[in-house]
């Protein structure tokens, strides 16, 4: 395993609402990051086909007019557009990690995929909750979504924006021994000046805290709103753009400590902030506290974690037992429910 590497976070707009731009131009950072160095290259939530802003605009008729297009532009897994990530992995020797709208049937994700060197996607993972008005845009992951993978260059795991101020999400996350984690944000354009919660101080910080509170280094990718989205999802609209302004990109990385490492861009403009980093610094990190390990309290607080993958719709043989003839309620070895309650 490699200790010492590059990292790159990537802060760059979208090609929003155009899934065939927005995976060339996703390439064309891959292959930079790799040309400067860097062994693992990471995007923000949604980054394709960007992330909707438009929902917390207007009212829920005014949003209609982007449904199908942001639900024709999201990507589907084993895909074509995936085949292009994956062989830019590969033919640049680069992990990616990268957030999408996943498309599923006919339902959208929150999801981030992390592709390895080979090209291969080792973790396939979606966003537990969306956040506020995204519940009207995408549906929800599960506990098998908690993972962190085993790779040459660590053990890394993704959590999307606001996963960030879920306590038992990150502390499933820091139970793992992640080493190096992704927090992707979408824009901290939204609301700026009205909603600090939103704003960059606030999840920044966030950011910062995982670092130091799990022993990790962490990448921050956060994309940013141009002139050219903006008249798209505002349309004009003094009051929406006043919502929606031009910027809003933070990209940063810290170090298990909680320091910033590495040369921010500016807000309002697009680049790749790189960082080197040494996995060795994590031992120093954790020799002071460790919250999963020596420096837990388990006779007081324990976290239980459901793992299962939890689908809508199961084949009969896969199943659990159930007793047709008493409700479809499930039993166990001694009979059914109504029987054991008799």
């Amino acid at each position: 395993m490699t200790t010492q590497y590059k990292v790159a976070a990537v802060q760059a707009a979208p090609c929003f609402l155009d899934l065939d731009a927005g995976v060339e131009k996703a390439i064309r950072y891959i292959e930079e990051a790799a040309t400067n160095g860097a062994s693992l290259v990471a995007f923000g939530e949604t980054w394709l086909p960007g992330y909707p802003n438009y929902i917390w605009l207007g009212t829920v008729a005014w949003q209609m007019q982007f449904v199908g297009r942001y639900f024709d532009n999201s990507i589907v897994a084993g895909s074509e557009h995936e085949k292009k990530l994956s062989e830019a992995c590969s033919k640049n020797n680069i992990q990616l990690s990268i957030g999408v709208s996943e498309r599923e049937g006919g339902s959208l994700y929150i999801a981030q995929w992390h592709f390895d060197e080979n090209g291969k996607v080792i973790n396939r993972r979606r966003k537990l909750k969306p956040t506020h008005v995204e519940r009207t845009v995408f549906g929800e992951g599960d506990g098998s979504d908690l993972n962190v993978v085993d790779t040459n260059l660590g053990r890394i795991g993704q959590l999307a924006c606001w996963e960030h101020f879920q306590p038992l999400s990150k502390y499933a996350m820091y139970a793992q021994n992640e080493q190096v984690h992704i927090a992707a944000w979408p824009n901290l354009a939204l609301y700026e000046g009205t909603a600090y919660a939103l704003g960059h101080q606030v999840n920044n910080g966030a950011t910062r805290q995982y670092a130091v509170e799990g022993g990790c280094f962490v990448l921050g990718p956060c994309a940013l709103v141009t002139k050219e989205i903006q008249d798209m999802v505002c349309q004009g609209d003094e009051e929406k753009e006043k919502l929606c302004p031009v910027g809003g990109g933070y990209t940063a990385i810290y170090a298990p400590d909680g320091s910033e490492i590495g040369e921010r861009v500016p807000q309002d403009q697009e680049g790749i902030v790189y960082a080197d980093i040494d996995l060795h610094m994590i031992g120093y990190a954790k020799a002071a506290a460790d919250p999963a390990g020596h420096y837990a309290k388990r006779d007081c607080t324990r976290l239980l974690i459901n793992r299962k993958k939890q689908r809508p719709v199961l084949n009969f043989d896969d199943a659990p037992n159930w007793d047709v003839a008493s409700d479809d309620a499930p039993h166990d070895q001694a009979g059914s429910v109504r029987e054991a309650a008799e």
